[in-house]
């Protein structure tokens, strides 16, 4: 379980660093944005449109994938890789953010967390074993503790609670995945996750405490949750310096242009959302020189490409007086199309973040990134 994580270079402006992550279904280079496949697919995307991208790693929930198709099946496959077709690296989460955000539909107890499913109303048990169990027959090269995720806002014992229980679940879910390696070896790689809300003592403890039961990777949870961009990248500051040097950081769900250039100055090297996607399926894409919302009636006699500064096939081929009809005759084309070019603009952010690491220039980089993408979202 030891993650052959190497580090490349630091920024001498401030946290920021290069690194390659060697799995084993291939190396990743960080900082990474890894697109969310939630239940085996990136919605709307073919794994193939995913790595002419440049897409690296992506990521599968265990939560969906437990109810439906199931652990067993896709064990029965060969593990999710070649259930789905896809020859890259894999991550796949708890299901602790899932089951947490049932807050009518589950209760928690010191073993585990009881909940039913959102499909069929069938009752659950999930326990961090039991996680480690489903993310081993799932397969994925990377997977995470069990964890519980307070929401924002909550009260200090609230949070204080959590935190203690994600810790506690993380010695368990190392202990489990030892075992279980013992018996038979997988090459994957188990992350802690650092929780404790927007309390600076709690991330301290929480980091402390996660770091020293020594996981060859950590995650920061808990964030981008609704709390403001101060509070999360003051969390960030208080936390990720107590985090190992030498191990990969992976800051959970976060994807907004500006919050990974934030996260990535103060030392975050792997990113994931469904925001790039999401976004995309209602009508909004990422540019170079701000957010678009093409079905808007602006575009309607617009016959410029989508994205000027973007060589990907929707913006090669397609304006955004037609793709502004498309979202207005609702046409199922367009939830793909704009989908397709968000995740090429995050793929490509990160190279512009990775090259300007690599130059040592990247509060310059930030500075002009910053300048043109807020320039229209901001009038």
């Amino acid at each position: 379980m030891s993650a052959a994580f190497s580090l490349k270079k630091t920024s001498s402006q401030c946290s920021a660093r290069l690194g390659r992550l060697t799995t084993t279904h291939g190396d990743i280079t960080t900082p990474v944005f890894m697109p969310v496949g939630t239940q085996g697919t990136v919605k709307t995307i073919s794994n193939d449109e995913l790595v002419e991208a440049g897409s690296e790693i992506i990521l599968g929930n265990s939560y969906h994938l437990y109810l439906r198709p199931g652990a067993d099946l896709i064990a029965a496959a060969g593990g999710l890789h070649r259930f789905i077709g896809w020859k890259k690296p894999m991550l796949t989460d708890s299901g602790g953010f899932q089951v947490f955000s049932l807050t009518t539909l589950r209760r928690i107890s010191a073993d585990g967390v009881e909940f039913q499913s959102h499909i069929d109303g069938s009752k659950h048990f999930l326990t961090p074993e039991k996680s480690m169990e489903i993310q081993r027959a799932i397969g994925a090269d990377i997977i995470m503790c069990f964890d519980e995720c307070a929401p924002y806002p909550c009260t200090y014992e609230h949070a204080q609670k959590a935190m203690d229980t994600s810790v506690r679940w993380a010695q368990r879910c190392k202990d489990d995945f030892a075992r279980r390696e013992t018996a038979s070896p997988t090459d994957q790689l188990l992350f802690g996750i650092i929780q404790g809300s927007v309390y600076a003592d709690l991330r301290r403890e929480s980091a402390q405490r996660t770091v020293a039961v020594d996981f060859p990777g950590y995650a920061i949870g808990g964030l981008s949750v609704g709390e403001s961009k101060d509070e999360m990248k003051a969390m960030l500051e208080w936390t990720v310096p107590l985090m190992p040097a030498d191990k990969p950081r992976y800051l959970m769900g976060v994807g907004m242009p500006e919050d990974i250039w934030e996260a990535v100055e103060r030392g975050i090297d792997m990113f994931d959302c469904v925001l790039p996607t999401r976004n995309g399926r209602n009508g909004q894409v990422f540019t170079l020189r701000g957010k678009v919302t093409v079905r808007n009636a602006e575009y309607i006699r617009d016959f410029g490409p989508l994205d000027p500064d973007c060589d990907c096939p929707v913006c090669t081929t397609y304006s955004r007086a037609y793709l502004n009809h498309l979202c207005r005759a609702q046409e199922l084309l367009v939830l793909r199309l704009l989908s397709l070019h968000n995740i090429y603009f995050m793929i490509k952010l990160m190279k512009i973040i990775r090259k300007s690491i690599e130059l040592d220039n990247f509060a310059d980089a930030k500075k002009e990134f910053y300048a043109t993408y807020f320039s229209k979202t901001q009038r």
